[in-house]
C-alpha cells in the first residue's frame, strides 16, 4: 500500500475506485466497505483509494471538542494495509478544505486528481462547503463528470456509527472485551519504552514504560490488562497497568506493562501492546506487601487466560 500525505502528492493514470472517510478504529463495520471496495477494485481492473483525513474534522470545525481516536494515523495505516487497499492518502484536513464548494471537490479533487472511475459512500453523506450537498448531487456529478456512485445502505452506514460509538464507550469504561468484539481485532496501543522510576523491580515485577505521544489516542479506563506483544519476531505475554501507581504514592498517569519471563532491554524499543483482556480496576493497597500479593494473582491470572485460549484454538 503506497500513502500519500496529501492529494497533491497522489497520480495515477489508472482509474481509481474510492471511498471516503475518517475510518477510525477500521472495525467491523468499516469491513463491509472496505471489502465493497476491494470487490469492485478486482473486478474492474481500477486501483482503490481511501481518502482521509488529518487532524480529524471535529478537531479543526469543533474547537472545544476534545475528541479521543482509537487509532493514531501509522496505526490506521497498519490496519488499512491489512485489507489489501492500493492507496490511503492522508490529507490535511483545515478551514480552507472546508470551503470547497461541491462541485470544486467532485472536479478538482475526485475527478482531475484522483483519476476516479467510481465512488463507494454512505446514503447520508453530506459534502462541500457547509456540507450541503448530498448523495443526489454527487449522483448528478457521476453523470456529468462521468464516474459511478455506489451508496453504502442505511444498515451498513448505522452499524459503523454504532461501532464506533460502542467501541470508544466501551473503552472509556474498560470493558475491553465489547470493545474488542466490535473491532474484529485486540484493541492496541503504540508506543516507545521509556525509563521510568524502576520501582517495579524492587518488588519482583519489572515494567516497560510505554509513552505514547499522540495525546488524542483514546487510553482505556485505569485498571490492569492482560497484554501481548511482538518483541524481536516472538509473542510475548504481560500485564499492563493503566494509572497511576497509588500503593507507591503516584499521582501521574503512567501505562505500565510487565512482560513474562522476558528480561531484555527495552528502552528505545517502539512496541504495539495488544489488549486481550480486564483483569481488575487499579487498587491502593495497604502495603507493598499487599500489592505483591496481588501481582502474584495477576500473573497466575494472566498465565492462565493464555493457556485457556491455546487449549481453545487447539480444539478448533
Amino acid at each position: 500500500m503506497k500513502i500519500y500525505n496529501s492529494i497533491q502528492e497522489f497520480g495515477s493514470t489508472t482509474k481509481t475506485i474510492v471511498t471516503l472517510g475518517t475510518f477510525d478504529g477500521v472495525h467491523k463495520g468499516h469491513k463491509s466497505i472496505l471489502d465493497k471496495l476491494i470487490k469492485s477494485n478486482q473486478s474492474s481492473g481500477c486501483e482503490s483509494v481511501v481518502l482521509t483525513f488529518f487532524p480529524h474534522p471535529r478537531m479543526v470545525l469543533q474547537q472545544n471538542t476534545d475528541i479521543k481516536l482509537l487509532n493514531t494515523m501509522s496505526e490506521k495505516a497498519y490496519l488499512l494495509e491489512q485489507h489489501g487497499i492500493d492507496h490511503l492518502i492522508v490529507h490535511p484536513f483545515d478551514h480552507a478544505f472546508s470551503r470547497l464548494t461541491a462541485e470544486e471537490f467532485v472536479k478538482d479533487i475526485l475527478v482531475d486528481k484522483l483519476n476516479i472511475s467510481k465512488i463507494i459512500i454512505g446514503h447520508d453523506h453530506r459534502f462541500g462547503r457547509n456540507r450541503t450537498a448530498t448523495i443526489d448531487d454527487l449522483i448528478h456529478y457521476g453523470t456529468v463528470y462521468d464516474f459511478e456512485v455506489e451508496q453504502i445502505s442505511a444498515l451498513e452506514v448505522n452499524e459503523v456509527s454504532v461501532s464506533s460509538t460502542k467501541i470508544r464507550n466501551a473503552l472509556d469504561k474498560g470493558d475491553i472485551a465489547i470493545a474488542n468484539e466490535f473491532l474484529g481485532y485486540n484493541y492496541f496501543l503504540s508506543g516507545i519504552v521509556i525509563e521510568g522510576k524502576k520501582l517495579g523491580r524492587t518488588i519482583g515485577f519489572p515494567t516497560a514504560n510505554i509513552h505514547i505521544k499522540q495525546d488524542y489516542k483514546l487510553i482505556p479506563a485505569k485498571g490492569v490488562y492482560v497484554v501481548s506483544s511482538l518483541i524481536d519476531g516472538n509473542t510475548v505475554h504481560g500485564m499492563m497497568n493503566i494509572g497511576t501507581n497509588p500503593t507507591v504514592g503516584g499521582t501521574a498517569g503512567t501505562i505500565e506493562v510487565n512482560f513474562l519471563d522476558f528480561n531484555e532491554n527495552l528502552y528505545g524499543k517502539e512496541l504495539k501492546i495488544n489488549i486481550h483482556k480486564r483483569l481488575r480496576d487499579e487498587v491502593k493497597f495497604a502495603s507493598v506487601d499487599a500489592l505483591k500479593i496481588q501481582l502474584e494473582e495477576d500473573r497466575t491470572a494472566t498465565l492462565n487466560y493464555f493457556k485457556e485460549t491455546r487449549n481453545e484454538q487447539s480444539s478448533l
